[in-house]
């Protein structure tokens, strides 16, 4: 795969010469682009070689040449239970999804239900906007082959991959669980929003016990799924209401526990990736981008979108999502 920042011009011309792609860039800029093999997200935010920038003038263009077939579908919120129905023998699948949508949250509270879910890799991101316009312009995600633009809908990408070739997914989380002797929480229903929470088995206002002890909501809440720690990160608290607002579900009886402060959010992301990332697709959480004020900062070799949540299988926060296809 080919990892590119193209000017409109340049994607287009990409495009017309019948490349399999997946584009990142403003809605304006998506809107232009020809139709073809390809899916789009809009994206403003990227990380680059030189450090994260907001980037409207130029698309950030995937291209896999190693793609034997491309499938492109539409799925509304109701759909997404028959995406596993695309999945290629011995491919992958892309979906981008348009954050703050219905097909955001359904996807998120029980795509890994989904029949054959996990026969495949899956991987994606949620599309989003510059945080000024949150609240005024809607997400988009782009069908290539119709350059139809939706808001309320996943796109999805199912590939066919040149033999011998393995996707990879693998995800880079830069947090640790706290102390394990800090009380645990469990809530008692999933959902994006909680107002109560159980702490060593006694239901507590959650608002409340995170404002009253000075909890930093910048770091985010930790799980243990089989070994993989699993961030959730909050979005909002509010005293009044007593609302506590996540951007992606807190799962019913999970215990989870804030991750470790860090000294350098930059520096730690740049050491936990070490060498490598050309050729590799991959994106990063737009709270990563701010809490660790990536504008103008390196990270390593890892370039792509910025994102409102990241796609391996499941929906995740505060993470880097990567990808390699490898050679047998």
């Amino acid at each position: 795969m080919k990892n590119e920042l193209l000017s409109l011009d340049d994607a287009a011309a990409r495009i017309a010469s019948g490349a399999v792609m997946t584009i990142a860039g403003d809605e304006a800029l998506l809107a232009q682009l020809p139709k073809g093999n390809w899916i789009g997200g809009t994206a403003v935010y990227f990380v680059t070689e030189t450090g994260g920038a907001v980037i409207r003038d130029r698309l950030y263009c995937t291209t896999f040449p190693e793609a034997t077939t491309a499938d492109i579908r539409v799925l509304g919120a109701h759909d997404l239970p028959r995406i596993c129905e695309g999945y290629a023998e011995g491919g992958m699948t892309f979906v981008l999804i348009p954050a703050f949508s219905e097909a955001h949250s359904v996807f998120a509270m029980s795509g890994t239900d989904y029949p054959g879910f996990f026969n495949q890799p899956l991987v994606g991101w949620i599309s989003g906007v510059h945080l000024d316009d949150i609240g005024r312009v809607a997400p988009k995600v782009v069908d290539g082959l119709t350059g139809q633009a939706h808001d309320d809908a996943a796109v999805v990408m199912h590939l066919g991959l040149e033999q011998g070739l393995t996707p990879q997914v693998d995800i880079v989380n830069i947090f640790s669980q706290g102390e394990q002797t800090a009380p645990g929480l469990r809530f008692t229903q999933s959902g994006f929003s909680a107002q109560t929470v159980l702490i060593d088995g006694v239901e507590t206002p959650l608002a409340a016990y995170l404002l009253d002890n000075g909890i930093d909501t910048r770091l985010p809440l930790m799980a243990n799924y089989g070994g993989a720690l699993i961030n959730v990160s909050v979005q909002s608290v509010e005293r009044d209401s007593g609302m506590v607002t996540f951007y992606a579900p807190v799962m019913e009886g999970v215990e989870y526990r804030f991750a470790r402060p860090l000294e350098n959010y930059a520096h730690a992301f740049a050491q936990q990736l070490g060498e490598g990332g050309e050729g590799q697709y991959s994106c990063n959480c737009i709270l990563n981008y701010l809490y660790g004020e990536l504008e103008g900062k390196p990270t390593g070799k890892f370039t792509g979108p910025v994102t409102f949540g990241e796609i391996a299988y499941m929906l995740l926060n505060q993470t880097m999502m990567r990808l390699e296809l490898k050679a047998a």
